[in-house]
């Protein structure tokens, strides 16, 4: 016999969700059927054939889940994508002209958007169990969830061509989060895409890590590179990370449509003023105890501080700056062989540089 919480739920109630959802917090809240991704599988497959997942084992791994919703929590009705805005209140393109300076991704300037965006979800997940007796589950970045897709396939944005969610609403910086549920909600229409002839965010690119439109080779992308890439990053690709040092904005930052970007709403997300252009030398002499004081509540503390250092020595080596040579030098003897090689390979180019002088 149907219980109450097989019951379709009212449009009525979904709108008062939505509104929960924007009271939290939230830009956008909508609504999409687990099984609204069908292409997922296929393409998630050709990526990790084409061997574009890179060491991301975990991507081929549970592709079974990631390429079909529906699989990861075979009672869930429905999903709710919402986004939560971080634009930038800077140029996050101008430390790219200030050498001796790292780069740190906006979305990792303030504080770790997983804790932030996870709470916000909880608040409109247990209002969404106290209005219907459903079952929930949230996600936010933490499991094989295909969130672009569904966020898409909800009517959030699209998927553009460097292959992040675009709306016409707010741009492209926000954090999706997903809400799984077994009330079964009134879905909404899917976006299409207003990317047009744009190539802004293909061209904009310093590895070129898109063979094309709407496909990332993760294998030469920094945010990969300097992210979840473990050991020596090759020669060729470590000269084109300039001085981004965690994360990388460019692709998102150039986008037609952040004309329409919305200012994030939790200060919590804003940048925090000494990781907006944080000097290299400094960041190069941090030990394990500093690099986790400095970066507490952040995500870049999620890679260590020997992945970290070594982006800091590819951005010194990068920099043409004579000056931070003896930051590298400093190094050299490090410990961790992949932080002494990425000293060694900055300190040579610095002294080449010097020689040419």
């Amino acid at each position: 016999m149907p219980t109450f919480r097989d019951a379709p739920v009212s449009g009525a109630l979904k709108t008062r969700l939505v509104a929960e959802a924007l009271a939290a917090g939230f830009v956008s809240a909508r609504v999409c059927r687990p099984d609204a991704v069908p292409q997922v599988a296929d393409r998630l497959r050709a990526f990790v054939d084409a061997g574009y997942h890179g060491q991301m084992a975990w991507m081929a791994e549970r592709m079974h889940w990631r390429g079909d919703p529906a699989a990861l929590w075979p009672e869930a009705r429905s999903i709710v994508m919402l986004a939560e805005s971080y634009t930038p209140e800077h140029d996050p393109l101008a430390v790219m002209e200030r050498a001796d300076r790292g780069a740190i991704s906006v979305y990792a300037q303030g504080r770790d958007y997983h804790d932030v965006v996870k709470k916000r979800l909880k608040r409109v997940a247990r209002w969404l169990v106290a209005e219907t007796s459903a079952e929930v589950k949230v996600f936010v970045d933490t499991a094989p969830v295909p969130e672009k897709a569904l966020a898409a396939a909800a009517g959030l944005g699209w998927q553009g061509k460097h292959t992040n969610l675009v709306s016409r609403d707010w741009g492209n910086w926000a954090f999706l989060g997903a809400i799984f549920t077994t009330a079964d909600l009134p879905p909404d229409a899917g976006e299409v895409d207003h990317c047009g002839s744009c190539r802004a965010c293909l061209d904009i690119c310093p590895t070129d890590a898109f063979p094309a439109p709407y496909q990332l080779d993760a294998r030469r992308c920094i945010s990969y590179l300097t992210i979840e890439h473990k050991g020596p990053v090759p020669d060729e690709l470590r000269a084109r990370m300039g001085n981004r040092i965690y994360g990388c904005d460019d692709c998102l930052a150039v986008c037609p449509w952040n004309k329409f970007a919305v200012a994030a709403r939790d200060m919590r997300l804003a940048a925090r003023a000494e990781l907006t252009a944080p000097h290299l030398a400094e960041l190069a002499q941090l030990d394990d105890a500093a690099f986790r004081a400095l970066f507490s509540g952040s995500a870049v503390k999620r890679i260590g501080r020997e992945r970290f250092v070594r982006n800091v020595l590819y951005a010194i080596g990068n920099s043409g700056v004579p000056a931070l040579r003896d930051a590298a030098l400093a190094l050299t003897d490090d410990p961790d062989p992949v932080v002494a090689d990425a000293a060694r390979w900055a300190a040579g180019r610095l002294r080449d540089l010097e020689g040419r002088g």
